[in-house]
């Protein structure tokens, strides 16, 4: 039997950050996660930073790719069909910015600071189990290569996303759910392509769009489709079409095309659970909350919590106190409801619905024109929007 002080399941973003600064900090951690390296590397997700992930990512050593590869955004553009472009303009309202970089450019970044020093990262490893989470001395077994292993350690932290054991490994008469299914879906393309030179939420009676950057030659973009849509029917030149006819004419003009180098649909869900401490462990990321990425606040919301479980598992080894600990789950629902009420409300505004009214619709422009007009809406979107402070 192996032991550490503090067991990680899952090697994204969440659970290669949370290792590296618990390294800084003299305290030990392996990562068990279930698939190969390549495999983590391939995932396409998040590229929208808040300030705070920004600040954090530079305060640990993981800044000097970002700052030279990432894009800075004053905020974001939302063009609404017949309106003037509006800007949510965090850097008007808060004084603080948001920086496109992909979440594969700082999954890298985390590899390469992990492998520095020798950090540990099990891979492929099937059948991972969780043991004695309501005792001081919980375990991990798992398998890798047909080999039983176990890990003895003082924490667990859940960081293996929606699908993975974590969270399952709470009772059900303890463990809450709450969930919001959105009735389409968004299909996404990957093109090394010069993006536009802002962050642009679009909405047309097509339906929502969105184009998005990762760096100077990657862009993202993204168009509302029905849940049952069927990638084949979508060749590339279909997709840029359709992109262009959602966006006003002056943006849609600047778009660079080219072949896709991804290709994807992704469902819109809210989901959170309850708690996210249970005995020793503790879900971090996508294995305790899900957010519909209008918001941008997935990635971000995982770095938060990283940094929650982070200051409590350094409390704990350096005072003795688990006042941090104990706070944990109620700290960081805190902010994880506060991420899912925004991601919510973006996506009911900028969104068709299948069902939706004339009504329906007349409201969403009110509420449109209100934020245009309202400098306290415009505050407070910006404020939600760049990140509460962690």
């Amino acid at each position: 039997m192996k032991r550490t002080q503090v067991a990680i399941i899952g090697g994204g973003p969440a659970g290669l950050l949370l290792s590296h600064m618990l390294h800084l900090d003299g305290i030990d951690s392996v990562i068990i996660e279930r698939q190969s390296r390549e495999h983590v590397l391939a995932r396409i997700r998040a590229g929208v930073l808040e300030d705070g992930t920004v600040q954090l990512l530079r305060s640990v050593g993981l800044g000097t790719r970002m700052d030279q590869e990432g894009k800075v955004h004053d905020g974001t553009l939302i063009a609404w069909q017949n309106r003037p472009t509006f800007l949510i303009d965090t850097k008007k309202y808060t004084g603080r910015q948001m920086m496109a970089y992909g979440q594969t450019a700082i999954t890298q970044d985390l590899y390469a600071a992990r492998d520095a020093v020798g950090g540990q990262i099990i891979e492929q490893a099937s059948d991972v189990q969780l043991h004695d989470l309501t005792s001081a001395t919980p375990s991990v077994t798992f398998q890798v290569d047909g080999e039983q292993h176990q890990i003895a350690c003082d924490f667990i932290a859940g960081c293996d996303g929606f699908h993975g054991v974590s969270r399952l490994s709470i009772p059900g008469d303890i463990l809450k759910t709450f969930e919001r299914v959105y009735p389409f879906g968004w299909l996404g393309i990957m093109s090394e392509t010069p993006p536009l030179e802002d962050i642009v939420y679009t909405q047309h009676e097509r339906g929502f769009a969105l184009a998005s950057q990762r760096s100077p030659m990657l862009s993202r973009y993204y168009i509302q489709c029905r849940t049952d849509t069927d990638l084949a029917e979508w060749p590339d030149d279909r997709f840029w079409e359709e992109l262009k006819a959602r966006f006003p004419k002056e943006l849609a003009d600047q778009m660079v095309t080219g072949p896709s180098i991804e290709k994807s649909i992704a469902p819109l869900r809210s989901f959170v659970a309850e708690p996210m401490r249970y005995g020793r462990l503790f879900l971090a990321g996508d294995a305790a909350h899900i957010v519909p990425p209008t918001g941008a606040k997935g990635l971000n919301l995982a770095v938060s919590d990283v940094f929650y479980l982070h200051r409590a598992i350094e409390t704990f080894y350096a005072r003795g106190s688990s006042e941090h600990l104990d706070a944990y789950s109620a700290t960081a629902l805190n902010r994880v409801w506060g991420a899912e009420r925004l991601s919510w409300w973006l996506t009911k505004l900028l969104h068709v619905f299948p069902d939706q009214e004339a009504f329906d619709t007349r409201v969403q422009q009110n509420e449109f024109d209100h934020l245009c007009r309202s400098e306290a809406a415009q505050a407070a979107l910006a404020e939600q929007y760049v990140g509460l402070p962690f």
